[in-house]
C-alpha cells in the first residue's frame, strides 16, 4: 500500500499542472525513487532542489533540511502549505510563528497521539519509512495530555520506548487539560511518564487547567512528582524492573556512601570514636545530601506514614526511625523488611495504609496522602529547620498570623514530615507550575504548601481561579518557608480568582512581606463577587503590615480588576518605588472617586521616578482631559525614563488624542527630542467617531513613538454588550 502511495505522488502533486514540463516529470520520477537516490538528490544545485522539495513526503522533507540550508533554500513555505493542507485550521498567533517545520511536526505528533489525525489521509504523510510518533517526537517541546490520559498510556507502552526517550530530551512544557478520574493502571503509566520526563528529563513547566472536579489522588500525584518527590521502587516496578537511570544512579551513590562510610570508620577508629558514631555517619549523609538514595527501608517508610497519621510528638517521631534509617543505604529483601517491622516499636495507627505497603507495593495512595499531613516546615533541612524554628513558631502558628485561621496550615506532628518525605526520593523538579480553573480544597492546599516549602527549583507559580479564599494564607506559608532557603529561585507569582477573602492591598502587603525576593507579582480578582467588608481585622498581622517603601527585587507589579478607588495612598506609594520597572493598574477604577489633585500627584510621582519604564492604565476611564494631562510626564523638568504608556479602553476620543499629541510634541521640542518615550498603546478607544482627526493624531504620533492601536468600533461593541445582557 505504501508503495502504491509513493507511486501516486506525482499524479497527486502535479494533477493541477497543465501542461506538465519535462522538469516536473523528472522530479516526480526522482521523488518515487528517493530511497535509492537520496544522497545524490541532496547534492543537486539549488535551483533543481527547489523544484523537488514540494514533491517529497514528510519523512524525506524533514531529512532534506540540511541540504536545503546548504543550498540557500528555505523549507518554511512548504511546511506552511503542509499545515494548511493537513491541519486545515489557522493556528493562533500565526504571525508570531518562526518555524513552521517545528509547528507542524509538534501538532502532528499530538494529533496522532490522540487519534485525531489519520496518516493515510495525505500521501505526504504515508511513507513506509516514516514512524509518525518516533520521527516527530524530537520536535515536540510542548505536549498536552487530556481526558483519561490515553496519551500517557500510549507513550509508556513498550513499543514507544524510543519515543519517550526523544521526549525526555525535547519536551519543556507538559500540560494536563480536562482530566477525568482514572484507574490505578493508568496512574501507573502517568507515574512512569512523569518520572522519565520530569525527574530524568527536560520538562521545566507543568500546567493543569479546566478540571472542575479534580481527582484528589491524581492531582496530588502530579503535584508531588512535579516537585521532585517519589518512591521510585514503588509504581515504577510495574514494567518488570525499576527505572534504569535510578538503578545506575543508585549504584554510584551506594559506592560513594560505602566509600564515605569506610573513610569515616577509619577516621573514627583513629580518633577512638565509638561504634555508634561510625554507624550514624551514613545516615547523616543521607539526611543532609541533596537527594535520598534510590533504595530505602520500607519499615522506615511505614513508620513515617504512621507517625504522620497519628500526629505524634516531636521527640517520639525521630528516635525510632533513625535506627532503621541506618540500613537505608543498602537494599533489603522484602522478607527482611517484614522482620524489621516489630523493631520499629510503633503501633499500627493507620491499619489500611500499613497493609497497603505489603498487600500492594505499587499502591499510589500511600505517599500521596502522607504529604498533605506533614508539618509545613518539615520539608526543610535540619539546619534550616533549626535556624527558622523560632521564627516559624512566631509567624506560622501564632493566633494572629496571616498563615493560620481558615487555611488550617498548622503544626502537625513535628518531624513526621521530615521522615515521610525523606523516605521518598528527591529527584529533579520543574521551575514553573500553573494551575488554571482547578478548585483546591484545604487539604490540597496544605499538600501544595508542604511541597512549596522546599521546592527550591521553582521560579514561577500561577494560581488562577482555584477558589482559594483563606487558603491563600496556607500557600503563602509554604512560599515563606521557601524564601528562607539559601538556594531559593522563586521570582514570579500570579494570583487571580473570583474574589479575595481580604482586601487586595492587604494581600499584596502580605505577599511582599513574605517574599522579599519576588521579581514579578500579579493579582486579579473579579469585582462582581469580591467580598465587601473584609478588613484587616480578619488577618491582624497583615493589617498591621505596610507595603514596603522599597522592594529592590520587585520589578513588575500588576493589578487587574481590583477596586483601588479608595487606595490612593497605596497607589502613589507603589509608583514611587525606585525598584519597580513596570506597573499595571488594569480596570482598577483609579479615578472613580478621586479629585484632580490625585491625577496631579500621579504625574508628579512618575516624573520623579527614573526607574519606571512601563506604566499601563487600561480601563480606568481616563477620558480626554486626563490623557492630555499625562503628557506632562515628559515635560522639561521630568526625570522620568518611561518608555511605554498603555491607555487602552479609556474612552479616548480623536480630539483628545490630537491635543495629547500636540502637547507631547511641545515637550519633545523643549527637550531637544531627547525623550525616552517609545510606545503608546491605544486599543479599544473611541477613535472611529472622527476618522479624519484620528488619522491626523495617529500620523503625528507615529513621528514621535510607536503606536499600537486597532480598528475598534465602539458602537458595535456596545451593541454586542447589550445583546448578551
Amino acid at each position: 500500500m505504501a508503495a502504491r502511495c509513493e507511486r501516486s505522488v506525482p499524479e497527486a502533486a502535479m494533477a493541477a499542472e497543465r501542461p506538465r514540463s519535462l522538469f516536473a516529470l523528472s522530479a516526480a520520477a526522482v521523488s518515487r525513487s528517493m530511497a535509492a537516490l537520496e544522497r545524490d538528490v541532496w547534492a543537486l544545485p539549488g535551483h533543481l532542489l527547489r523544484g523537488l522539495l514540494p514533491l517529497l513526503t514528510v519523512f524525506r522533507l524533514e531529512r532534506a533540511e540540511d541540504a536545503a540550508r546548504r543550498a540557500g533554500l528555505s523549507t518554511q513555505p512548504i511546511w506552511r502549505k503542509l499545515w494548511d493542507d493537513v491541519m486545515k485550521t489557522r493556528p493562533p498567533n500565526a504571525e508570531s510563528i518562526t518555524c513552521w517545520r517545528k509547528k507542524f511536526l509538534e501538532t502532528f505528533f499530538s494529533n496522532v497521539l490522540h487519534g485525531v489525525l489519520d496518516v493515510s489521509s495525505d500521501w505526504r504523510l504515508n511513507d513506509r519509512h516514516f514512524s509518525p510518533l518516533l520521527h516527530s517526537s524530537p520536535h515536540v517541546s510542548q505536549l498536552t495530555l487530556c481526558n483519561m490520559l490515553q496519551g500517557a498510556v500510549e507513550l509508556t507502552a513498550e513499543h514507544n520506548h524510543k519515543v519517550l526517550e526523544n521526549l525526555a530530551g525535547s519536551l519543556r512544557i507538559l500540560k494536563f487539560q480536562h482530566l477525568l478520574s482514572c484507574d490505578q493502571s493508568i496512574r501507573r503509566s502517568l507515574v512512569l511518564l512523569l518520572h522519565r520526563l520530569v525527574h530524568h528529563g527536560s520538562v521545566s513547566q507543568v500546567s493543569m487547567c479546566s478540571w472542575p472536579v479534580p481527582d484528589t489522588v491524581l492531582l496530588v500525584l502530579i503535584l508531588t512528582m512535579s516537585a521532585g518527590f517519589w518512591r521510585s521502587g514503588n509504581a515504577l516496578a510495574c514494567h518488570s524492573s525499576p527505572c534504569g537511570l535510578c538503578r545506575e544512579e543508585g549504584k554510584a551513590q551506594s559506592q560513594q556512601s560505602a566509600q564515605e562510610g569506610a573513610e569515616r570508620g577509619c577516621d573514627a577508629q583513629r580518633e577512638g570514636s565509638t561504634t555508634k558514631e561510625v554507624d550514624d555517619a551514613p545516615m547523616s549523609s543521607v539526611l543532609s545530601g541533596p537527594r535520598s538514595p534510590p533504595l530505602r527501608n520500607t519499615a522506615c517508610e511505614e513508620t513515617s506514614s504512621e507517625v504522620s497519621c497519628g500526629h505524634t510528638s516531636t521527640q517520639g517521631g525521630s528516635s525510632h526511625c533513625s535506627s532503621s534509617e541506618q540500613l537505608s543505604c543498602h537494599p533489603i529483601p522484602r522478607k527482611t523488611r517484614r522482620r524489621l517491622k516489630p523493631a520499629v516499636g510503633r503501633k499500627r495507627r493507620c491499619l489500611r495504609r500499613s497493609r497497603g505497603y505489603y498487600a500492594d507495593p505499587e499502591d499510589l495512595y500511600d505517599f500521596v496522602f502522607t504529604v498533605a499531613r506533614e508539618n509545613n516546615s518539615g520539608l526543610l533541612d535540619k539546619t534550616r529547620t533549626t535556624e527558622g524554628e523560632n521564627t516559624e513558631n512566631q509567624t506560622s502558628s501564632s493566633p494572629g498570623s496571616p498563615y493560620t485561621g481558615h487555611a488550617g496550615c498548622k503544626k502537625r506532628g513535628g518531624p513526621a514530615g521530615i521522615l515521610s518525605l525523606k523516605a521518598a526520593h528527591r529527584f529533579r523538579s520543574v521551575s514553573t507550575l500553573e494551575l488554571f480553573s482547578i478548585p483546591l480544597t484545604g487539604e490540597t492546599c496544605r499538600t501544595l504548601s508542604n511541597l512549596l516549602s522546599s521546592w527550591v527549583s521553582l521560579e514561577n507559580l500561577v494560581l488562577s481561579y482555584n477558589g482559594l479564599n483563606a487558603n491563600i494564607s496556607c500557600i503563602l506559608s509554604g512560599l515563606r518557608a521557601l524564601a528562607r532557603h539559601p538556594e531559593c529561585r522563586f521570582r514570579v507569582l500570579r494570583v487571580s480568582d473570583m474574589f479575595s477573602h481580604m482586601p487586595c492591598t492587604e494581600l499584596v502587603r502580605c505577599i511582599l512581606s513574605a517574599l522579599p525576593q519576588l521579581h514579578t507579582l500579579s493579582v486579579s480578582f473579579d469585582l462582581k463577587n469580591q467580598l465587601e467588608g473584609s478588613g484587616p481585622e480578619a488577618n491582624p498581622s497583615c493589617g498591621k503590615a505596610e507595603i514596603p517603601e522599597c522592594t529592590p527585587n520587585l520589578k513588575k507589579l500588576s493589578f487587574h480588576d481590583v477596586n483601588l478607588a479608595e487606595h490612593q495612598k497605596e497607589v502613589l506609594l507603589l509608583l514611587q518605588d525606585p525598584g519597580l520597572q513596570e506597573i499595571t493598574f488594569s480596570f482598577c477604577r483609579l479615578f472613580e472617586s478621586s479629585t484632580a489633585e490625585f491625577l496631579s500627584e500621579i504625574i508628579s510621582t512618575v516624573k520623579r521616578n527614573s526607574s519606571l519604564k512601563s506604566l499601563k492604565l487600561p480601563g480606568n476611564r481616563l477620558g480626554n482631559h486626563r490623557l492630555v494631562a499625562l503628557a506632562d510626564i515628559f515635560s522639561e523638568d521630568s526625570s522620568s525614563s518611561l518608555c511605554q504608556l498603555d491607555v487602552s479602553s479609556n474612552c479616548i476620543k480623536p480630539d483628545g488624542l490630537l491635543e495629547f499629541t500636540r502637547k507631547l510634541e511641545g515637550h519633545m521640542q523643549q527637550r531637544g527630542g531627547q525623550v525616552p518615550f517609545a510606545e503608546l498603546r491605544l486599543f479599544q478607544n473611541w477613535l472611529e467617531q472622527d476618522a479624519d482627526t484620528a488619522q491626523e493624531a495617529l500620523r503625528r504620533l507615529r513621528a514621535v513613538c510607536s503606536v499600537v492601536s486597532d480598528a475598534w468600533d465602539s458602537s458595535q461593541a456596545f451593541a454586542d454588550y447589550i445583546s448578551v445582557m
